[in-house]
Formats: C-alpha cells, sequence, structure tokens
C-alpha cells in the first residue's frame, strides 16, 4: 500500500483536554496504530534532563531529536531500549515539553520521526499540530477540546488516583499557561486546522467522544 493511501486520522487539542485517551481507544477500536506526538516531546525532554541538556539549547535538541530510539508499543513506551513509566506524566514533563515544542529546529528534526508511525492499516496521531503541519492529507481532523477548568479536573482526577499530589488551582493555572505558549508560538501553533470538525468534551465522558470520533469516521467511509 502506497503510503498517501494509509488513512490517518488526525486528534489535536490542547493540554488534558483527553485527546491522548480517546485516540488511543479510537486506534485499539479500528485495529490502527497510534502516535502520541505529545509523548514524543515529552520523551526528548526527560532524555535531555538525563544528558544534562538544556531546554533551551536548540542545535543540541534537534541533534538529540535524530539519536533517540522512541518506541509505541500499546500502552507501553520505550526510550532508548528502556521502559519509561509514569515521570513521562508528571507536571515537570508536560511543561518541558511545551518548551522544547516552541523551538523550530526540534519540531522540524521530530517531523520525520512522527511520519515513519503512518504504517498500514492506519495511523490515529494525537498532538497539537498533527492535521496541520504533520499530516495534512488525514482523512479525518478533530480539534477535540474543553473548557479549561473541565481540564484542570480530570488532570487533577487522573494525579490522585495516581497517587500523585495535585493542586487544583495550580493545575488550572498552568494549564491556561500552557495553551498561552502553544497557541502564541511562531511554528506550528496549536489551533484548528482548516478542515478539522470541533468536539468539545467538556460535558461528555471518555466512552461517549470516542463513540462520536468512531461515528465521523464510519459516516465518511460509508460516502
Amino acid at each position: 500500500m502506497h503510503i498517501s493511501n494509509i488513512p490517518v486520522i488526525a486528534i489535536d487539542g490542547p493540554s488534558a483536554s483527553g485527546k491522548g485517551t480517546v485516540a488511543q481507544r479510537v486506534a485499539t477500536a479500528l485495529g490502527m496504530h497510534y502516535l502520541d506526538s505529545g509523548a514524543l516531546y515529552r520523551l526528548l525532554g526527560l532524555a535531555a534532563q538525563r544528558r544534562g541538556i538544556a531546554l533551551e539549547a536548540e542545535d543540541r535538541l534537534a541533534e538529540l531529536a535524530g539519536q533517540v530510539d522512541i518506541r509505541f508499543e500499546g500502552a507501553d513506551i520505550w526510550l532508548d531500549g528502556a521502559q519509561v513509566g509514569d515521570e513521562l506524566r508528571t507536571e515537570e514533563a508536560g511543561s518541558a515539553a511545551s518548551k522544547i515544542a516552541a523551538l523550530p529546529k526540534v519540531r522540524a528534526a521530530l517531523l520525520d520521526k512522527q511520519r515513519d508511525f503512518r504504517r498500514a492499516p492506519g495511523l490515529v496521531a494525537d498532538g497539537r499540530d498533527m492535521a496541520s503541519v504533520v499530516f495534512p492529507d488525514s482523512v479525518l481532523k478533530i480539534f477535540l477540546t474543553a473548557s479549561a477548568e473541565a481540564r484542570a479536573e480530570r488532570r487533577f482526577k487522573q494525579l490522585k488516583e495516581k497517587g500523585m499530589g495535585a493542586n487544583i488551582a495550580a493545575l488550572l493555572q498552568d494549564i491556561q499557561a500552557r495553551d498561552e505558549r502553544d497557541t502564541q508560538r511562531s511554528v506550528a501553533p496549536l489551533q484548528q486546522a482548516q478542515g478539522a470538525s470541533l468536539l468539545d468534551t467538556t460535558p461528555l465522558n471518555i466512552e461517549q467522544a470516542v463513540q462520536e470520533v468512531l461515528s465521523r469516521y464510519h459516516a465518511l467511509e460509508s460516502k
């Protein structure tokens, strides 16, 4: 199958909107591959911290992006041959990812790595610029969002369930700051891509959001 014939479902959206969980479940339901592009930036941040590379060192980070070995196997994530756990989901990792994602050379270095995930029978990719930059020919483009308050609440529950300490006011502040950074950056800012349909999950639970994406995909297939 030619690469351009391999279908991609692109799900973009702000931090903590639930797009990762939704994308993962949609991929499982359709038997497709899954790309968590945010995890790539988090992994790169983690690899940089382990090597003592500053998060502002654009050239060194871009070089590192070309060297690191990243694999997704179901819900498991591997970095340079070792499995990565909950350290990837901390607020620090998210903040580091948001900072390095604003660096043009780093984004360029990770572009090919992201496109390599496009394999038959298809790919569900989530991130900030999947529909606009990485896979502009996606068959389905979804911009998945929720109010900042709903997202802070979800993140709070998530962290509590993992036994991590959390403060809802601080989480809300962090989410708002990250939204601003992601939407204002000069390269590939977070935005609803042309041709993307909006899915506001504020009133929905995960199952409802997954069903909504699946029904939009099946509606396209039946055309």
